[in-house]
């Protein structure tokens, strides 16, 4: 069956993957926004030949940016539920559909994708080694239990995706989404995903010194609150 809620995918340079990611979500969400984040290559006209709506930033803002005009947009059109989905190829639509119904079932406010719940395919150890030091970082530091704390597929209600006003453009946005929920006492959990790595998804990813960046950032949006 297919469900209704809007999907918002940020993407910068992802003509590669975007195509078979507009295709798997296809099979369960009619809505879908792509924002096109200052992307040089087809990332536009391939979201465009799928059907996607399109938002478009002239230059490249970063991926909290990007959710943040995706929000706007979905909102503006009146989405009860909207999820957040990468470009890269690494999530799967039937995970996402899923987290969709838990969400409605369970009254949840927000759900969140964890692969230490669920699986992981082809994720490389130092990998994993980084993504477990930054979620014992977010439970020391918001007081939230939580394994994965930088996994890019969320459903969230609309409400929800209101009070997530982003104000940490790039990586980190994911840090402050999880302060934001344990600020707001909302009711959340964690849902097992698969995240599937490819040759193609590794070589986007973040490296160790662009977490650091990530805490880096954190700390001195902290500073100017």
């Amino acid at each position: 069956m297919k469900l209704s809620p809007w999907v918002v995918i940020p993407a910068f340079n992802e003509e590669k993957a975007l195509g078979d990611v507009l295709a798997d979500l296809r099979r369960y969400f009619d809505c879908i926004v792509v924002v096109d984040d200052g992307s040089t290559d087809d990332t536009r006209g391939l979201a465009l030949s799928s059907g996607a709506f399109v938002c478009r930033h002239p230059v490249n803002l970063g991926q909290g940016a990007a959710l943040q005009t995706g929000f706007d947009c979905v909102l503006s059109r009146g989405a009860d539920i909207v999820v957040t989905f990468d470009a890269d190829g690494q999530h799967h639509a039937d995970d996402a559909a899923r987290m969709c119904d838990e969400l409605v079932s369970e009254g949840l406010d927000i759900v969140l994708g964890s692969r230490f719940f669920g699986s992981t395919e082809g994720m490389p150890a130092s990998r994993g080694f980084l993504l477990r030091c930054a979620a014992a970082y977010t439970r020391f530091s918001t007081g939230l239990s939580v394994t994965d704390t930088h996994n890019g597929i969320r459903a969230m209600t609309g409400e929800t995706a209101r009070k997530l006003r982003l104000r940490q453009n790039r990586m980190a946005h994911a840090s402050e989404i999880l302060q934001i929920v344990a600020a707001s006492r909302m009711r959340f959990r964690e849902s097992p995903v698969t995240v599937s790595y490819t040759d193609y998804s590794k070589a986007k990813g973040q490296r160790a010194l662009a977490a650091l960046a990530v805490l880096a950032d954190m700390h001195i949006r902290k500073l100017y609150r």
